[in-house]
């Protein structure tokens, strides 16, 4: 059951992934913390690009090993990857934790319930839920493109968080440009607020309200 300490770590991992946010495309931000009690042992977010991953770097800050711990993630922790190294998942039982509290389930149809599964089948501990709506806005424009195939594009006042500024080139229409970002791995674009590109995208209903936390 989680507690205050939890939450406390949570928000500390969300805290940490946000430093990060808009840079680590097509992949979403993750934030990871490892702790023991109230001691923080290692914390990470996704690297710019998308890898390395926060649990894994976390892991290797403490030497591939955390005998015990419990590792904060903001997102379920991948449960396998294509390319046969070891997923974070892997890396969390290689290092000893425990126990691993989960924000966001991996909202993937492909992976989802992959990392929890296979850190269960392990024996550790695990939690899933805290702060899940807080966690949310870290992967908000992946979820997004696995439901619709675009990125998100939110009217706003600057770039900060975001990947890219939404352009249209020459005569493109708003899917075509939507088609072309997302064939580029984007996942969330940013338009100002109020310009006319937002009130085309608005009135063709492509234009998300901004999430508040993100404020």
């Amino acid at each position: 059951m989680s507690n205050e300490l939890d939450i406390q770590h949570m928000r500390r991992a969300i805290g940490v992934a946000r430093g990060n946010l808009g840079r680590t495309w097509p992949n979403p931000v993750v934030g990871c913390v490892i702790a023991d009690g109230e001691t923080v042992l290692a914390e990470a977010a996704t690297s710019v690009g998308g890898r390395p991953h926060a649990e894994e770097q976390a892991v290797a800050a403490l030497g591939g090993s955390a005998p015990g711990a419990t590792a904060y993630v903001t997102l379920e922790p991948c449960g396998a990857r294509t390319s046969g190294a070891l997923s974070c998942s892997q890396h969390l039982v290689a290092a000893g934790v425990k126990r691993v509290v989960i924000a966001c389930e991996d909202p993937s149809p492909f992976a989802s319930g992959q990392g929890t599964h296979r850190l269960r089948e392990a024996g550790l501990q695990v939690e899933t839920g805290l702060l899940a709506e807080e966690a949310f806005v870290l992967c908000a424009g992946f979820v997004h493109k696995l439901k619709t195939g675009k990125p998100l594009v939110e009217g706003a006042s600057g770039p900060e968080g975001y990947e890219a500024l939404f352009e249209l080139s020459g005569n493109e229409g708003l899917e075509a440009a939507l088609t072309r970002y997302a064939d580029l791995g984007h996942t969330r674009l940013w338009t100002p607020e109020g310009g006319e590109t937002a009130q085309r995208l608005h009135a063709a209903g492509l234009l998300s309200k901004p999430l508040e936390s993100l404020r």
